[in-house]
This record gives structure tokens, C-alpha cells and sequence, in this order.
């Protein structure tokens, strides 16, 4: 974690500077942070809020997996288990224990929870290839370095440059704003809904999440579709919807409680 926070550091060093090294950072925390963590981990796997074919499944998997945020039946099998104990002792980021612990303190620690991973993801556990992507998840980084040094190369723009920008740069950002979810909307913001936590609404986490800041609203809706009520902007549920229209994405859930914006419990 030191190691790729000062790789981070050194990304933003003068001579790694170049508009292809950033479009390449803003290319891979697309693809990582929208595709892969919030589309694909959360709400495609963990909550299973839409369906796609599998190939697209596994498309959005392998995206998740490129964020190094743990495989799809680690991270799926922790997000279960955090709605299942949402700020209670039990929740290994609880937010009762501060905001240090529930940003980034526990991963530090040996958690309880990892033991209830294999009950809690027996319909991912079936495929081979969520197994592979689980065990062998940082493996992707080496042929993505490659390909960035390549590209990097070939357009003079720096292949260092590019391989800086596109993994540990990047990875921090997208790591951090993930961690907001855990952390931030768990201490600001405002709550829409009696979920039966501290979840709240923070738009500022939801801009730098492609909507998973509305978190309120997903503790009080886990198995929605769309986290943004209203004129919450929610790019996510965009990404869902456009899906949805060109036949890919199906049995789409929004309930209509959810759609409405009503107070519940959870």
C-alpha cells in the first residue's frame, strides 16, 4: 500500500506530464470504477439489481477485477456481509469505529468477516472463471502495464508515463473514492430514509463514485437498480438504463418505493 501511494506520488512528477497519460488515467477509472466496481461488483454481482448475458457479466467482472479491490468473490462476499451488519460490531468497516477504520484501518487487520465469505457467494463460487479472477486478480496489471508501454512507446508520448498514470495513479484515486463510500457516507451527509444505520446521502461522493454516494438510498433499496432519486445524478443507473434500451440489461429492478423517494425502514 506504501509502495503504490508513493508510485502515486511519482506519477505527478513534471516529466510524466502528458494529455495521453492523462486521457489514459480517465480511460481505466471509467473502466474500473463505473464498469467494474460500482456496475459491475455492486450492482450486477452483489445485489444482483439487473441481469446481463454472461459474457457481459464476466466483461464487467474482469473490469472489477482490474481495480485490485480484492476478486469478485471476496469483494461480493464482504459487501453482503457489510449490509447484513451495517454499523454494528459485526460490520468489519463499521463506522462506529471511526472514520480511519472505515476508509482504509481494517484492511490492515484480520477480519471475521473473510470467514463468511464462502456462505455468502456460493452463486459466484460456481463459475471457474470468478475463481480465477479471485485468485489471480493482480496478475492483470502485467499485461495492462505492457499494453500501456506499448501505447506509451509508439505515440511518443512516454511509456512510463502512461503505465504511472494508468495503474498506480489511478489505482489510489479509484481505491480512495471507494473507500468514501465506506467512510464518508457513512459520517456526512443527509438521510432520506430510516435504513436502520448511519448511511447517508453525500453528493460529493456520488460525483467522484458515479453515483454510489447516494448511499442512504441504497441501504434503504439494496436491491435497486438506481441509487440517485429524483435530480440525484446517478451515472450508473445511466449506464444501466442505456443497457436496458439496446436489450442488454433485463429484469431491471427499481421499486417503485425507491422510484418514489418514500421513507421506510429497512
Amino acid at each position: 500500500m506504501v509502495a503504490i501511494h508513493v508510485l502515486a506520488a511519482v506519477a505527478l512528477l513534471p516529466r510524466f506530464w502528458s494529455l495521453p497519460a492523462v486521457a489514459s488515467f480517465l480511460v481505466l477509472y471509467w473502466v474500473t470504477a463505473c464498469l467494474g466496481v460500482t456496475t459491475g461488483y455492486h450492482r450486477l454481482l452483489s445485489h444482483r439489481s439487473f441481469r446481463v448475458p454472461t459474457w457481459l457479466e464476466r466483461f464487467f467482472a474482469t473490469c472489477g477485477a482490474l481495480s485490485c479491490q480484492h476478486g469478485p468473490i471476496d469483494w461480493v462476499g464482504l459487501h453482503r456481509h457489510h449490509h447484513k451488519f451495517s454499523d454494528t460490531e459485526l460490520d468489519h468497516h463499521s463506522s462506529l469505529k471511526g472514520f480511519w477504520w472505515s476508509h482504509m484501518g481494517w484492511m490492515f487487520q484480520t477480519i471475521p468477516a473473510m470467514g463468511a465469505v464462502p456462505r455468502l457467494t456460493g452463486d459466484l463460487a460456481k463459475d471457474p472463471y470468478y475463481r480465477w479472477l479471485n485468485n489471480w486478480f493482480l496478475v492483470l496489471q502485467l499485461p495492462l502495464a505492457g499494453l500501456l508501454f506499448w501505447i506509451g512507446t509508439v505515440t511518443g508520448a512516454g511509456g512510463w508515463a502512461l503505465v504511472l498514470w494508468g495503474i498506480p495513479l489511478r489505482l489510489v484515486v479509484v481505491y480512495h473514492c471507494t473507500w468514501l463510500v465506506n467512510s464518508a457516507t457513512h459520517c456526512w451527509g443527509r438521510s432520506a430514509h430510516d435504513s436502520g444505520d448511519h448511511s447517508r446521502n453525500n453528493p460529493w461522493v456520488a460525483a467522484l463514485t458515479f453515483g454510489e454516494g447516494w448511499h442512504n438510498n441504497h441501504h434503504a433499496f439494496p436491491h435497486s437498480a438506481r441509487q440517485g432519486f429524483g435530480r440525484q445524478i446517478d451515472l450508473t443507473w445511466q449506464h444501466i438504463r442505456l443497457m436496458r434500451r439496446l436489450g442488454l440489461a433485463t429484469q431491471v429492478r427499481v421499486p417503485a418505493g425507491a422510484a418514489r423517494g418514500s421513507r421506510r425502514s429497512r
